[in-house]
């Protein structure tokens, strides 16, 4: 497994990974997040330009895991962690979020977080397999209030998400 920065040809590909990944939650109920538009081109353009958009490769160089981290009111923050269903049950989302992690911890930021649905198996369970907890209201940031905000105008609150949080 090769983690690298993501190059410009791979983009597309990473909109596809996102589209296939985003496919098992149309098995619990949850057909809107499986018919989400992926990130634009210009929005992972404008990630990988500043060099916040890793990818896995098969070893051919084809991606099939991303992930984009950024820092949020002095964290590391994962934007998004995607693998293709193909590539599932390999641990490239934990690997990849170890890679943010380390880049965070490089850059003297105390911790990473993320927001997910709190009962999806693969996320808010998953996460804390990987060392989160989840955050309570009293400790949210304004930056990670921000995004929560956001999420609820996309129509995510449809179903309960949490902000979560690991210490590097």
């Amino acid at each position: 497994m090769r983690i690298r920065p993501a190059a410009p040809a791979d983009l597309p590909l990473l909109q596809d990974i996102e589209v296939a990944a985003g496919e098992p939650f149309r098995t619990v109920g949850m057909a809107l997040v499986a018919d989400d538009t992926p990130p634009s081109l210009h929005v992972l353009e404008r990630y990988r330009a500043d060099g916040l958009l890793w990818v896995t490769d098969d070893g051919s160089g084809a991606p099939v895991a991303y992930v984009i981290h950024e820092e949020v009111d002095g964290a590391g923050h994962v934007e998004q962690v995607s693998v293709h269903p193909a590539a599932a049950h390999r641990r490239l989302g934990s690997a990849l979020i170890d890679h943010v992690g380390q880049l965070a911890k490089d850059a003297g930021l105390p911790a990473l977080t993320l927001t997910t649905f709190a009962e999806v198996p693969w996320n808010a369970p998953y996460y804390a397999r990987l060392g989160f907890r989840t955050l309570g209201a009293d400790e949210l940031t304004d930056g990670l209030r921000e995004i929560r905000r956001a999420e609820a105008e996309h129509g995510l609150d449809a179903w309960p998400r949490v902000c979560m949080r690991r210490e590097l």
